[in-house]
């Protein structure tokens, strides 16, 4: 699959900012085998005094910003065309629950891709006992790792209600799962939480999702949204697999990602600091458009 990607985020801010650093990470990562980005384009306004690019501990790009005079606004726009794989499903490789910590237990290595990263408590993901205990039960008599990582993404979504005003983007875990509602970074984390609870190395993926319109209405500009989902470590064959809990399914080649982490802090797509006395008004435009 064939994408064209075009990102807007726009900050209004109430009065003039200054002195002000940003991370951003928007742009989408070549993965062999899966997705290669063509070409990307990332442009800011005002224009940065400063900017630099590097790539984090997690194999994601980031860029770095930074202002010293005043402004009132910033623009952020990531335009990309990226090939997207159209992998069909796994075969289950993966061990059984017992297996899998005899794995874990074998494995010394802490590369980046190594699961003990994404076994313990997070900045965004503490380990529950009540999320532990719901996951123990949505994956109770599951085979292997990946039938038990399918079990508890397709309870998240059947128990799970999306609901847009029900959190705000700094809802931890613990509060979703006690709303039972939320958005796609809320079902990931509580995902996470309860993978992690069972002795499952679960990680988060910041993308994007293209979006199919309903039969005989047009598509809208602007529409489709970044997305997050769940990778999870179905053991030394199966390796790393991908779930989105908010559409009960495997991802696909309609998933473009951007980067991964333990959680939203490590993939969260502008973070920084900055002077100012007053609020500020954020909007965020997506199009993932498939080129035939």
């Amino acid at each position: 699959m064939l994408y064209d990607v075009r990102l807007e985020l726009h900050y209004d801010y109430e009065a003039s900012v200054h002195g002000d650093r940003h991370l951003v990470r928007v742009v989408p990562v070549s993965i062999p085998g899966v997705q290669r980005v063509i070409a990307s384009s990332l442009r800011f306004d005002p224009r940065p005094e400063q900017e630099t690019t590097f790539t984090d501990f997690f194999g994601n790009t980031v860029t770095t910003i930074a202002y010293t005079g005043y402004h009132d606004h910033l623009d952020v726009r990531l335009t990309a065309r990226v090939q997207v794989e159209d992998i069909q499903a796994p075969a289950d490789l993966s061990p059984s629950l017992d297996g899998l910590k005899q794995e874990i237990a074998g494995l010394w290595s802490l590369a980046p891709e190594s699961p003990h990263h994404f076994l313990a408590a997070s900045p965004r993901v503490p380990l529950a006992p009540e999320i532990t205990a719901y996951a123990q039960e949505a994956i109770a008599g599951a085979p292997s790792v990946q039938a038990a990582a399918l079990g508890l993404c397709l309870a998240i979504h059947h128990d799970f209600k999306y609901d847009k005003e029900a959190t705000r983007v700094d809802t931890g875990a613990i509060e979703a799962f006690e709303l039972r509602r939320g958005v796609c970074q809320d079902f990931a984390h509580v995902m996470i939480a309860g993978l992690r609870g069972a002795g499952i190395p679960a990680g988060y993926v910041s993308g994007f999702l293209r979006t199919i319109p309903p039969k005989g209405k047009p598509r809208l500009e602007g529409a489709d949204a970044m997305h997050a989902w769940v990778r999870v470590w179905c053991g030394q064959h199966a390796g790393w697999l991908e779930f989105d809990p908010t559409n009960a399914m495997l991802a696909g080649p309609d998933h473009i990602t951007i980067g991964n982490g333990r959680d939203y802090s490590d993939v969260s797509p502008i973070v920084g600091v900055l002077r100012t006395s007053g609020q500020h008004r954020a909007k965020q435009s997506v199009d993932v458009v498939r080129v035939e």
